[in-house]
């Protein structure tokens, strides 16, 4: 166990960093500073968040040192540590096969400095609105595992983003793993982000897609999350339900695209307004079903 005590020239206290070798270790800081501690992986957003006087933190807890939890493994579900990087993600062959638009989305996070530093862990627990791999972890029925020193805890990722920048991890658990629905046989997935450029910059709206068909061309098992859109990321129940049954042809589409925009709460920002994302996601969807459609015929 490594302690440092900073003195930042941006502030006028002190800060701890403290860097946990083993889980124990950073179990063991969490439990002492609470919600004055602030874990400390690739940085990609912690820094840039104290850097603007965001976040005040005691303690930095650096975890990116340990090993075991940046592991990818696979059995019935897909495991992956939360230290795996953007980079591992998009790279790992479990991940590029049963987990399609995760790995999309990880090549579509910023550049390729945020890709290896980055990770999958780092990005859900910012609790973005706009998190890139959100939609494809929701589609693939994620769950995240979170540790303290009194034992573990597993729930569904859509309950453990709560609000904007808000999740359920208490202050002293640390997120450990994500564990996925792989890709069934004969499915296809897509995610698509629509950006002013293809990537680096932070999704307009992002939108993921997974399908199974039948054996008549018509959708018989549909999921459907986005990000850009609402104050989290989250499925969309509604477009969903008025996929199943629809025949895999273009403009059969429309009573989704219609659920999908009356389940949505975007706001206006300087990337865009709340109408323009209104606008674009019934096309947007379309080109993600008929996307998956083209990967299952292959």
């Amino acid at each position: 166990m490594v302690v440092f005590y900073l003195v930042c020239s941006l502030k006028d206290w002190e800060l701890r960093f403290c860097r946990a070798n083993n889980l124990d270790e950073a179990l063991d800081w969490l439990s002492e500073w609470g919600e004055n501690g602030c874990l400390l992986a690739g940085g990609t957003d912690v820094m840039m968040q104290y850097r603007r006087g965001e976040i005040s933190p005691g303690a930095l807890i650096h975890i990116e040192g340990i090993e075991a939890l940046s592991l990818i493994t696979a059995d019935a579900r897909t495991h992956v540590g939360a230290l795996a990087t953007h980079s591992r993600l998009a790279a790992d062959a479990d991940i590029r096969s049963r987990h399609v638009a995760l790995a999309s989305a990880a090549r579509l996070v910023g550049g390729w400095q945020t890709q290896a530093t980055g990770t999958v862990g780092g990005n859900i627990c910012n609790a973005s609105p706009a998190a890139d791999l959100a939609p494809p972890l929701l589609i693939a029925d994620a769950h995240v595992t979170l540790a303290s020193k009194g034992g573990e805890r597993r729930l569904p990722l859509e309950e453990f983003f709560v609000d904007r920048r808000t999740t359920a991890r208490r202050p002293d658990e640390l997120l450990t793993a994500i564990d996925l629905e792989p890709l069934p046989l004969g499915g296809g997935e897509r995610y698509l982000k629509l950006g002013r450029r293809r990537a680096m910059d932070v999704a307009i709206v992002g939108l993921a897609v997974r399908l199974s068909l039948g054996r008549d061309n018509t959708i018989e098992a549909a999921r459907v999350a986005a990000c850009s859109v609402a104050a989290t990321p989250r499925r969309v129940p509604d477009a969903e339900a008025a996929l199943l049954g629809a025949r895999m042809e273009e403009g059969a589409f429309a009573d989704a695209g219609r659920a999908l925009v009356a389940a949505v709460t975007p706001i206006d920002d300087g990337r865009g307004t709340a109408s323009y994302r209104r606008r674009v996601l019934p096309g947007l969807l379309e080109q993600a079903v008929m996307q998956c459609g083209e990967e299952i015929r292959r």
